[in-house]
């Protein structure tokens, strides 16, 4: 069976150790739980494959399973179960309930070097388990959060030994290292290396063009609006009278989030009067438009890198929100709507470092977007804070993997 799907019968018996992994002896066992750990860990991953290393992958929530096979696909086998697996090369699979014999099982068969535990994933008898067969354990992205930290210090006597068995915690922030240090961790087992979500590269674009594929001229600023979802697009059109006013040579570029509402996109833009060029036409008129409808996907991430301000959308409507650090790793700030929950704890420190602005309804945007079209250093300092906010974090890669390297696997060995 390819990774890429699973049944209901395959996840319980690998939760219950009925189905082992392949051996892969010397390979580094990484555990995330679900979707958004396992989204954290993947640029360690990519980067600890890159290096030569083989990694086994566990999870314990089916759309984590789904999220990782995705966003890995092109570094797992195909199939896994009929043929050896080539280093480097990552396999996927739910992990063993934390019983001893499950647990026992599972490790005995893989037979890794070292284990790396994302965020909270402590489970006593994995760590016991990794004890007793002499497998280094690494704390990764670790983070005590505010609900739970007071039942982890309530219990401390027992996660004190529970997690004596861990090496290194590489902490979140300071406030994560001194919470474990309060729950009797030893001080200098613990390193605060930043937050895995900030491990990200600016694209490689060629900025002048792509400008000049969206404005001949060169000189008209733009406002880029990422990531719409229905109902957006219609109140950021109405807007659009006061930003012109404001700025008779601003270009709107949209971007609607899914591409079934391309056609209805381009519909609405016509309903109020704009003119409007398709990115997929091969005649764009990029002297005339009022808006351009980026009617593709993939390059989003490109146009922030010209964009003069943007608004991130998903942020209207009770959506959620989208990740602001494809902006900020361009050198852009973003303007949002109040509805930023999926991303909250981001855009609160993007906030207090003056590289994000939260409004909380549409006349709210309407006048932060006018105001920073009218006052163009405000804009300035707004976009220059975004790369200043984003410059330090997006090294937590690099610090993370010059801490973990005395644990590596020996390669020469493999």
């Amino acid at each position: 069976m390819h990774q890429s799907s699973f049944t209901s019968s395959t996840k319980w018996r690998q939760q219950f150790g009925l189905d082992l992994p392949p051996s892969r002896p010397g390979c580094i066992w990484l555990h995330a739980c679900s979707v958004g750990e396992v989204s954290s860990v993947a640029p360690l991953i990519r980067a600890l494959l890159m290096q030569g290393h083989n990694i086994h992958l566990t999870v314990v929530t089916a759309t984590g399973f789904s999220h990782a096979q995705r966003l890995l696909a092109d570094h797992i086998p195909n199939p896994v179960s009929s043929a050896p697996i080539s280093s480097p090369a990552i396999a996927v699979a739910f992990l063993p309930w934390d019983l001893p014999t499950a647990m026992s099982r599972m490790i005995k068969q893989l037979q890794p070097a070292l284990l790396l535990l994302a965020e909270t994933e402590f489970w006593p008898g994995m760590l016991s388990a990794c004890r007793r067969m002499n497998i280094p354990v690494i704390g990764i992205n670790t983070r005590i959060s505010d609900r739970s930290f007071p039942r982890y210090l309530a219990s401390r006597w027992l996660w004190r030994r529970w997690l004596a068995p861990v090496h290194l915690f590489l902490a979140q922030s300071d406030v994560d290292r001194d919470r474990l240090i309060a729950l009797g961790i030893p001080a200098d087992h613990i390193k605060a290396t930043g937050n895995l979500k900030y491990a990200i590269n600016a694209p490689d674009v060629d900025t002048t063009s792509l400008r000049q594929q969206l404005d001949g001229s060169g000189t008209r600023p733009i406002l880029l609006i990422a990531s719409t979802h229905e109902g957006e697009d219609a109140s950021l059109l109405k807007m659009w009278p006061s930003w012109h006013a404001a700025c008779p040579q601003l270009l709107m570029v949209l971007v609607p989030r899914h591409p079934q509402r391309f056609d209805q996109v381009a519909e609405l833009i016509h309903q109020h009067g704009l003119t409007c060029s398709r990115w997929s036409m091969s005649d764009i008129d990029n002297n005339n438009n009022d808006v351009i409808l980026i009617d593709a996907m993939g390059l989003l991430g490109d146009l922030y890198s010209i964009a003069d301000v943007a608004i991130l959308a998903g942020s209207l409507q009770n959506i959620g929100g989208h990740n602001p650090l494809e902006a900020a790793i361009c050198g852009r700030g973003v303007v949002t709507g109040p509805h930023i929950q999926n991303f909250r704890e981001i855009m609160h420190e993007m906030q207090q470092h003056e590289a994000a602005i939260v409004c909380q309804d549409d006349d709210e945007l309407e006048a932060a977007i006018t105001r920073l079209l009218k006052q163009p250093d405000e804009l300035k300092q707004l976009n220059a804070n975004a790369a200043l906010f984003i410059e330090d974090r997006s090294h937590v890669l690099e610090r993370m993997l010059t801490a973990i390297e005395p644990w590596l696997p020996d390669l020469s060995n493999t």
